[in-house]
């Protein structure tokens, strides 16, 4: 089965006029959409399916709405709606996946063109791999959740999983305010958020009577998290200030109720959740992988699969990283060798060169400011260069904002994403600006790219020419392979010809998501413990030991989530390697990129189908 060559010609034409606008509105998007199949044929039948699919998975999460800036006409009702995560909540959304599950298996692909039949599979993909997880008792299953869907996790709530931790930075960036209406929505979501907390309060304790209990190092980060809001004065959360500023000079004194709301609703339901945890933290161990917990073994094989979306072993994956670190390694040498540092292993030259005070930004919030303006330069500096990279384009549509300090302690050093399918809402590069220490000038422009552009938020806005279920669905190994790809692009487009520590930087980064592979499989499948972990970034890759003990502590709430990024990305070279091989000089660089993502955010298994229709086109 392959993409028709009819399909892939007609989105490249709808991107090229789509480029030369400031962004992708949804009439346009509207004007390329293909006619309904005529009623009764099975074409016809697959379309009320997905549209179903479509409209459960954004009552279900409808957050989803806002982040892709749909919460209007058909959805306007989501706007002031939140996920339902009380254990009753999530049973409801578990039963009604199986039984779409089942509806999709019923359906005779032999009879859909390529594109439908392409459409259903990947989207049956991500409904077993849900369906899957629903089996264990515990945990929170986000594969179906667009806004979360990169992580897994065995534990309702942790460091960095849970209401607490989601809801006020989504409120703030995604949850758009015009209106007063939209306004008195964001009121209910607050009223909601509480309810959020209580019921995942229930799921704690649920989940702690099976033994279910987050390792202590791991408790003690989320209930000092949470201590700290309760600790500072209700008008200084997140939450209550991003309403309060963005009503100002709007009638309904929104400021007042917002507090009010907080106050009354929000910080009691903290309170319980906190006594929750603080109930079975005296049974907490320190544990690192979730080998310890009820079928253990059995849910990170699960994990792992869901993440990589391949059939790799954790032994597999753990070999994998340990001998593509020794080939990175080889690479940087050479590089270390050139500036001075010529003693000890590479690991040990890296520690060196992150305490060179040429590559450090300064203290407090100094450092702070240089590390904002330095990305912005980055980002002005390859915005001019994707033209070499692509012939499709699209804007690039983001802005750059730091974590909510309230959660930034258990955040992870930047994370990003493209903003909403109608283009009012840009993509997020968001920072950790906890200490500057976090980030280097050698490499914070590798982070940049990683994130932004040609990062997460470019390819972002690709999906969103795809059909609506398939933006709303993400694959971890596509995602995360894509944005280490991007790195690589931003290499090969010459970013650091006059700067070969930056090029450093680089490498470090792809041979600190090898020592992923080895790092979450090591947790998980062979039992280290928390300093293993650790001690493997320091003394193997040259990590700053600050920025790999959170990473540790993700890897122990997100199991299998850190594996997708270099096995995605490994993926993506083999098959680039694939087309270079089979089409010799009629291979294009530009055309090759456009293939990989304008055919969508799929499983790796599928990515290889769509770069096979790429190669049959590009041999006619």
């Amino acid at each position: 089965m392959t993409i028709s060559r009819r399909s892939l010609l007609q989105n490249s034409t709808a991107f090229v006029v789509l480029a030369a606008l400031p962004a992708c509105g949804k009439e346009k998007a509207a004007d390329t959409a293909a006619a309904p199949a005529p009623a009764g044929t099975p074409a016809a039948n697959v379309e009320g399916l997905m549209k179903e699919t479509t409209d459960f998975i954004l009552n279900a999460y409808p957050e989803s709405a806002s982040s892709f800036g749909i919460d209007s006409e058909e959805y306007a009702a989501l706007k002031s709606k939140l996920t339902d995560r009380s254990p009753a909540g999530q049973a409801k959304i578990a039963e009604k996946t199986r039984a779409l599950l089942a509806k999709m298996n019923e359906v005779d692909t032999s009879t859909l063109s390529d594109d439908e039949a392409l459409n259903l599979d990947v989207v049956r993909t991500v409904f077993e791999r849900t369906s899957e997880g629903f089996d264990y008792p515990y945990g929170d299953v986000a594969l179906l959740n667009s806004n979360w869907s990169y992580r897994n996790a065995p534990y309702t709530v942790a460091q960095n999983i849970g209401s607490f931790v989601e809801i006020p930075s989504f409120l703030d960036s995604a949850h758009s305010i015009e209106t007063p209406e939209d306004a008195d929505a964001y009121l209910e979501r607050m009223s909601a958020y509480a309810g959020q907390l209580d019921g995942e309060t229930e799921r704690v304790i649920a989940e702690g009577n099976q033994g279910v209990i987050l390792p202590d190092f791991l408790m003690a980060k989320t209930l000092g998290q949470m201590h700290g809001a309760q600790g500072a004065e209700t008008a200084d959360w997140s939450i209550v200030k991003s309403l309060a500023g963005r009503t100002e000079g709007m009638e309904g004194d929104y400021a007042a109720k917002a507090l009010a709301i907080a106050e009354e609703e929000i910080r009691p339901a903290l309170q319980r959740q906190i006594d929750a945890l603080e109930g079975f933290a005296p049974q907490a161990n320190s544990n690192a992988g979730i080998w310890d917990i009820p079928q253990g073994e059995e849910y990170y094989a699960w994990a792992l699969a869901a993440s990589t979306t391949t059939t790799m072993t954790p032994d597999e994956v753990h070999e994998m990283g340990r001998e593509e670190l020794k080939a990175l390694h080889a690479e940087m040498d050479p590089i270390l060798r050139s500036i001075g540092y010529t003693e000890g292993s590479v690991g040990a030259r890296m520690t060196a060169l992150a305490e060179d005070p040429r590559y450090q930004f300064s203290d407090g919030d100094e450092g702070r400011q240089e590390i904002m303006d330095f990305i912005h330069a980055t980002l002005e500096d390859i915005r001019g260069r994707m033209p070499d990279a692509f012939e499709t384009l699209v804007p690039g549509f983001l802005e750059v904002t730091r974590i909510p300090v309230e959660v930034e302690a258990g955040a992870p050093g930047a994370y990003g994403g493209a903003g909403s399918i109608d283009g009012k809402q840009p993509g997020h590069f968001w920072i950790n600006l906890r200490t500057p220490k976090l980030h280097s000038k050698y490499s914070l422009m590798d982070l940049t790219y990683h994130e932004a552009i040609p990062g997460h938020v470019w390819q972002g806005e690709y999906a969103f020419k795809q059909p609506l279920i398939r933006s709303l669905l993400a694959f971890n190994a596509y995602s995360e392979g894509w944005a280490l790809y991007a790195e690589q692009i931003a290499d090969e487009l010459g970013v650091y010809d006059d700067f070969p520590v930056g090029r450093l930087g680089y490498l470090q980064s792809l041979a600190f998501r090898a020592c992923r592979l080895v790092v979450d499989t090591g947790l998980h499948a062979k039992r280290w413990t928390r300093q293993q972990g650790v001690d493997w970034f320091v003394n193997e890759n040259g990590s700053n030991p600050e920025e790999v003990a959170s990473e540790v502590d993700r890897y122990c709430s997100w199991p299998g989530q850190a594996c997708g990024y270099k096995v995605g990305h490994t993926a993506i070279n083999r098959l680039r390697q694939k087309t270079q091989a089979e089409l010799g000089d009629a291979y294009d660089f530009r055309r090759f990129n456009d293939a990989v993502v304008l055919g969508g955010n799929v499983p790796m298994t599928v990515l290889g189908r769509v770069i096979d229709d790429h190669i049959a086109r590009e041999k006619m």
